[in-house]
């Protein structure tokens, strides 16, 4: 008789990896003060219904007669493509994993420092992407989903982690949000869009352009959960 649970399991496996390793990686970087494990469920269940959102708002698009198929703009329109990547794919996504932390994670009594922010984010980000890689395996060869199982978390974690840090950082400042957030959303909006825009539009040979982006993104986070790490420590012992 076969066992369908098992073969479930493995199916899901491109999936399931990275979202253990790279929840795990975030509990190591949190680990000095740490979030309530609860909590970071919950971060990961609000970005997997960040990505539903994210869906409604692509469908609200073809309502208006307003989607286009990203790929079909590569062969017919660069400049619409860049005007849709960064207008209107950046803005949903990021706009849809933004929500859920503005309505719920700040407002969680642990919520006490600046790197919970991006942590959070990050976790709200890796669920969102979750769903996203499940939608895409059955396209995808079994090397390929596992690269991009990967891979396709930390695209929307570093976006996330940097209106992450910095609403997160306007709240514990009793600062008003509406600027930070309205200037965090264009940014990584425009961000997101923009590597979107590299990978789909232009040639392979300026995908190492898309990677650079990441990557300076990636060592700022790691360089200021470093200096994070030294603040809240230096704050402890004095």
């Amino acid at each position: 008789m076969t066992d369908y649970p098992l073969e479930t399991v493995i199916m899901l496996l491109p999936v399931i990896l990275p979202v253990v390793f790279w929840g795990a990686y975030h509990l190591h970087a949190d680990r000095h003060l740490p979030e309530p494990p609860s909590h970071l469920l919950v971060a990961f269940g609000l970005g997997t219904g960040a990505f539903w959102l994210g869906a409604r708002g692509y469908e609200a698009l073809e309502f208006l007669h307003l989607r286009q198929d990203a790929f079909a703009l590569a062969q017919t329109s660069l400049p619409g493509l860049f005007v849709y990547s960064l207008g209107i794919i950046g803005v949903i996504e990021e706009g849809a994993k933004m929500l859920p932390f503005l309505l719920v994670v700040i407002h969680f009594r642990e919520f006490d420092e600046p790197i919970d922010g991006i942590i959070y984010a990050s976790f709200i980000a890796l669920g969102f992407a979750a769903v996203e890689n499940l939608h895409y395996l059955e396209y995808l060869s079994g090397t390929e989903a596992y690269a991009r199982g990967f891979a396709g978390p930390v695209i929307h974690i570093v976006f996330a982690s940097v209106w992450g840090y910095f609403i997160g950082k306007a709240v514990l400042s009793g600062r008003r949000l509406f600027r930070t957030i309205l200037a965090m959303l264009i940014l990584t909006a425009a961000l997101h869009g923009l590597y979107d825009f590299i990978v789909i539009g232009l040639p392979p040979a300026a995908l190492p352009f898309s990677a650079a982006l990441i990557a300076a993104i990636w060592i700022w986070r790691l360089r200021l959960i470093r200096d994070l790490h030294t603040a809240s420590a230096n704050r402890l012992e004095n």
